[in-house]
């Protein structure tokens, strides 16, 4: 996680010669885990703090303490050291019953996918992603699928990383959360992947080297 949050913390873009130019973030101590989608950036530090960057800086969102945050089109969701899922609902996260979650993404199309405490991969439907306001407990659709990390992202599908680290992907409707057959994608063994709003997708391999896939896989339709 280090090499991840020292690779998150860095703004890049990628230039027309697929070099890397980059510029220091502004300051956040500390930081194990950053996310970013739809122009938001949050981060959690070692202290399982939440933070918000807003302009160039970093401020707490509240004093609950969470292991993984994710923010997209589904809004801010998270985990805590329990495993237990938040969605931050009008100023707080907001505990939800269901499935324990040791990781969440929602940079999907409106739905949240994530890695439940017995590394089984799962999805949130849409419709009840955007419309949790903190009453009642979540139905999470199986994938059938064991993983150790899972995010999407609204154009090039979902990715993830199994307990071998080996790299998958595969397209999931958001409305239903039905989804195609799951691709191998060769390369590198990675322990995480992350899919950007825009479609890029990022791993960070066994090694801790940080990797962009310049050919996109693109599932077929689910």
């Amino acid at each position: 996680m280090k090499a991840v949050a020292v690779f998150l913390l860095v703004l890049c873009y990628l230039a027309v010669s697929h070099a890397w130019n980059c510029k220091v973030a502004p300051r956040l101590y500390n930081v194990k885990q950053v996310d970013a989608g739809q122009g938001k950036v949050v981060a959690r530090d070692s202290n399982y703090y939440v933070y918000f960057l807003s302009g160039s800086s970093w401020y707490r969102l509240g004093s609950l303490r969470l292991k993984h945050v994710s923010v997209g089109p589904a809004g801010m969701w998270g985990t805590d050291t329990s495993n237990k899922v938040y969605k931050y609902i009008a100023g707080n996260f907001v505990g939800a019953t269901g499935l324990s979650m040791q990781q969440v993404d929602a940079g999907g199309d409106g739905q949240v996918v994530g890695v439940s405490s017995s590394q089984s991969s799962y999805c949130l439907r849409s419709s009840l992603a955007l419309a949790y306001k903190g009453v009642g407990s979540l139905s999470w659709n199986s994938l059938s699928r064991t993983m150790r990390y899972y995010s999407c992202g609204p154009l090039y599908g979902c990715w993830g990383v199994d307990t071998s680290n080996r790299v998958y992907t595969q397209r999931i409707t958001p409305t239903s959360c039905s989804g195609t057959g799951w691709i191998y994608v060769s390369g590198i063994s990675a322990k995480m992947i992350e899919v950007a709003t825009d479609g890029s997708v990022f791993a960070v391999a066994t090694n801790g080297q940080v990797y962009q896939r310049l050919t996109a896989v693109l599932p077929p339709s689910a």
